[in-house]
């Protein structure tokens, strides 16, 4: 792997430039205490202070030449450590992207597959007009779905949070919440959806993110949530955070799948027949890393689940400009 080689290469450079020095200084150290003894002061008080000072000359040597006897086995492993430590943001952005392409290879393949098809079939043979405007609603509505797993993948793919810092802005948490009821549909979830707010009026953050992020966990307990049950969502603060919950009365998550929940691409075998692409919950998560917030999972398996997000009203003085 390039990285591989790239790290033993910076190791060995990194470890001849510090012996060099080491070995540089360990000399310097020697010819300064050497040149600056007064030899015919220590002759004129006879054989003996001149032998004194040879001896210690002698251990000074020694001295010198052990520790940098002991720098050689240690230098080493400090290089390693330093070229690790230099290489880090350079890998993770390359596997990062290299993620982002995987990513995309294979979860684009199949929304491009029905466009494909779709188009072959109408062009096949002479069609009906109600024939064409199905193709050409199913490939639209696959050219939709591609459209937003590329922005999705992209979102998940920008590097820090340090990039969303100029797009921060003051934003009702109440708007967010009825934001995200409208963009996941108010008209085929007002009997099942409750809503209680007393969110902040002012929340420090991204408004098409949050509402997102809202909508994203709003979706998904409806989408798992079987008919005849219900949803609440509540938005309040504390001190610090604006909190958002969404609670279900689905068919809840067992602890193994709530550790897997945030994995992008991972599904539950009871999601297998959903639609989706197993990227909602990792883009809440990322989402909430970019306010610097977090998200929670609380759930019993045929119970319920309830997800939390919660955001800093305010931004961090990291990120105060």
């Amino acid at each position: 792997m390039i990285f591989a080689s790239t790290l033993r290469r910076l190791t060995i450079v990194y470890t001849v430039i510090q012996l060099i020095l080491f070995g540089a200084l360990a000399i310097g150290i020697y010819l300064f205490v050497t040149g600056t003894f007064d030899f015919d002061a220590a002759s004129q008080d006879g054989a003996g202070a001149l032998g004194a000072a040879e001896l210690g000359f002698l251990h000074l040597r020694i001295a010198l030449i052990a520790g940098f006897g002991m720098l050689c086995v240690v230098v080493p492993f400090t290089s390693y450590w330093m070229a690790r430590t230099a290489l880090r943001p350079l890998r993770q952005s390359y596997e990062r992207q290299q993620q982002f392409v995987d990513d995309a290879s294979h979860e684009l393949r199949s929304p491009l597959s029905v466009i494909r098809g779709e188009l072959e079939l109408a062009l096949s043979r002479r069609r009906s007009e109600k024939d064409y405007r199905r193709a050409i609603s199913t490939a639209l509505e696959a050219t939709q779905d591609m459209v937003q797993l590329t922005e999705d993948l992209l979102l998940l793919a920008q590097d820090s949070s340090n990039e969303f810092e100029s797009r921060l802005q003051a934003v009702s948490g109440d708007e967010v919440v009825r934001s995200a009821m409208t963009t996941v549909g108010t008209a085929t979830m007002t009997d099942r959806v409750t809503v209680h707010s007393d969110a902040p009026e002012l929340i420090s953050g991204i408004p098409p993110l949050l509402v997102r992020a809202l909508a994203n966990l709003l979706d998904n307990a409806l989408k798992f949530t079987p008919t005849g049950g219900s949803v609440t969502v509540v938005a309040t603060n504390n001190s610090e955070s604006a909190i958002f919950s969404v609670t279900d009365t689905g068919s809840g998550m067992t602890p193994h799948e709530i550790q897997h929940a945030f994995d992008r691409f991972w599904r539950a075998t009871a999601a297998s027949s959903a639609p989706g692409h197993g990227l909602g919950l990792a883009l809440v998560e990322r989402i909430a890393q970019a306010h610097r917030g977090r998200v929670a999972i609380v759930s019993t398996p045929g119970i319920g689940s309830t997800i939390t997000l919660s955001v800093p009203l305010r931004p961090t003085s990291s990120r105060t400009r």
